[in-house]
């Protein structure tokens, strides 16, 4: 490998084999030492792994936690969701920016903060929240602010000008409890390491995927597809080496499930990972972990590392001759589209996270165009449970199609937020009674990708066969503005799409824009209609279940709530009322011309 002339980039790279599918790895090392990735480390990060200087930038200018200019020695990315605002989000971004003499997006003067708002962090049920570097602040109010930034000061080495000690600095409010409020068959213990793994090399593999299709196990996404016909798929695709992921990148605002099992419960996933990789013939399995999540890594390692010590990593596990297998641990770098499992692959592969198109299915051809099966976290712990216990007493839980439990992240007007695990079948109702929250006016099932349930629809099951979700429920009070909530959730989408294709690149923007409108009462009845047409379009005609999905909030509260945007309209002979002064004002300043109000 040549040297680039600078030591660190050198031994990132090393350390990585000069593999350009690391090229996530290297980007996150040299963002964390420097703050940014210079033109100048792009083009030698392209050099030392054998890569175009476009590529490196195509991947660097996609992410949201990398940046290709200086920013401040502290990034504060503050969640900005439906759920921290209404817990005072606003107030606590008015605190930090009048503290630092900044607006949000800028850096203080004295180059220590840049203030970001940020999607969802996996903390809705202990918001107001925000990642300081990799450490997360939870609880926050706008008297906590002052200490925080002193600690800042603080943490700053006076004869280097760096944080010190690297990026985990001690600040009040450093915390983030487990909450889980009810626990199941899932998460009732603690997982004894190895059970699983010991009961499933006892059978053939292809008697361990029979076990998981005896138990009817579905993935614990909101699709639920059977997770034994995926590994079926797998092990009957092309010869060769196969591939194991674990999709950790658990985007979906108001979800935070992940977070406890792999804070409190990560032997159980790691032994689910290693089976998989036993039924698949798979030597290894990478865990893509979203980059909001970085700082269990240390802890994620040290597990990790324990299981080697034990036998449960590496070659002859347990004690098994033939079977060998390892796990490495992939950051990513925030974007929500990589929760979707070939954006997620291609991230993996040093690119950006676009999804592919399909078919081929990535069982097919995955990553490093091999077989492969990704399965998310929760999934995974279910495999572990499946053996240990058996595939009898999974399949007696639940519903005949959803069988075993469900965790669910409950978060918003609660007095009881947290994780709980359920049965499938469970109402709504029945989970709003748990959380406290009989009055609630709408629920967010399956986060913004999802559907607004309104009380004349509380009493549907939660269960792939009525209400399916990945296990987001955010909860809204009666007082709440269904059109304000849903307003967010367009902006969420407009500024989370990868941008690939145009119906959900143009068409996002445009429901965002059409949808704050309605919701500032200057939308007519046409205007609705060709709002409610152009939710269609977009999601009939997206590449992606982003596009696909992000007019559900629209389409489905139009459905349950037409009061709402009814009493919004404007009594106008169908002429739309937008400010066409402010809307070319806007368009003169970005072409620089005088707006038209200064030329008469």
């Amino acid at each position: 490998m040549a040297s680039t002339g600078d030591a660190f980039l050198d031994e990132q790279i090393a350390l990585v084999g000069a593999d350009r599918g690391r090229l996530m790895d290297v980007l996150r090392a040299v963002q964390t030492r420097y703050g940014h990735v210079s033109d100048a480390s792009a083009s030698a990060i392209a050099a030392g792994l054998g890569m175009h200087v476009g590529d490196v930038i195509d991947a660097l200018s996609f992410y949201a936690f990398f940046s290709r200019v200086p920013a401040g020695r502290f990034q504060i990315r503050l969640s900005r969701t439906p759920i921290s605002r209404i817990h005072g989000a606003d107030a606590v971004a008015h605190a930090f920016c009048q503290a630092l003499g900044i607006a949000m997006g800028e850096t203080s003067p004295d180059g220590l903060v840049t203030l970001n708002w940020t999607s969802d962090i996996g903390m809705a049920d202990q918001e107001p929240a925000a990642l300081v570097n990799d450490v997360v602040v939870t609880a926050l109010t706008p008297e906590v602010v002052p200490a925080i930034l002193a600690a800042l000061r603080a943490a700053i080495d006076a004869s280097t000008g760096i944080p010190s000690p690297g990026n985990r600095v001690p600040l009040p409010h450093a915390r983030v409890h487990p909450n889980v409020v009810q626990a199941g068959p899932l998460l009732s213990r603690a997982a004894r390491r190895g059970d699983g793994i010991r009961a499933a090399l006892l059978l053939p593999p292809e008697q361990v995927v029979a076990r998981i299709a005896a138990a009817r196990l579905r993935g614990r996404g909101g699709a639920g597809f059977p997770t034994a016909l995926k590994w079926r798929l797998c092990r009957n695709g092309p010869d060769g080496e196969r591939h194991i992921i674990c999709n950790a990148d658990e985007g979906e605002p108001g979800t935070f499930k992940d977070r406890v099992l792999l804070s409190d419960f990560a032997d159980l996933v790691f032994d689910g990972m290693t089976i998989a990789g036993y039924a698949l013939g798979a030597p290894s399995g990478v865990m893509y972990l979203r980059a909001e999540y970085a700082w269990m890594l240390p802890a994620l390692h040290d597990v990790l590392a324990a299981r080697r010590r034990l036998g449960l990593l590496g070659g002859a596990i347990c004690g098994h001759d033939a079977f060998g297998f390892e796990i490495r641990i992939q950051s990513g770098a925030g974007a929500y589209i990589c929760g979707e499992e070939s954006a997620l692959i291609e991230s993996l592969e040093g690119k950006r996270g676009a999804p592919r198109d399909r078919p081929p299915f990535p069982t097919e051809h995955g990553y490093r165009d091999r077989p492969t099966a990704v399965n998310n976290v929760e999934t995974l712990a279910c495999v572990a449970r499946i053996m240990e216990n058996g595939p009898e007493m999974f399949a007696a839980l639940g519903t005949r199609e959803s069988t075993g439990t469900k965790l669910m992240s409950l978060s918003g007007d609660c007095p009881h937020p947290g994780l709980y695990e359920v049965p499938f079948g469970i109402t709504l109702n029945g989970l709003l009674d748990l959380a406290g929250a009989p009055d609630a006016g709408f629920v967010q099932v399956g986060g913004p990708s999802g559907r607004s349930v309104a009380p004349k629809d509380f009493g549907r099951r939660l269960a792939y066969e009525d209400l399916s979700t990945g296990g987001s429920i955010m909860i809204f009070g009666p007082d709440r503005d269904v059109l304000d909530i849903v307003l967010q959730f367009a902006e969420f989408f407009a500024d989370e799409s990868c941008g690939w294709c145009t119906p959900c690149r143009v068409g996002t923007a445009l429901l965002r824009d059409q949808m704050a409108h309605v919701a500032a009462g200057r939308a007519t009845l046409r205007d609705i209609g060709a709002l409610e047409s152009l939710a269609g379009t977009v999601a009939r005609t997206s590449r992606c279940g982003l596009g696909q999905t992000a007019p559900n909030p629209i389409l489905s509260t139009m459905r349950d709530f037409p009061e709402r945007y009814e009493a919004r309209l404007q009594a106008a002979d169908f002429v739309s009322k937008i400010d066409l002064i402010a809307a070319q004002r806007e368009s003169a300043a970005l072409q620089g011309r005088r707006p038209v109000e200064e030329l008469f």
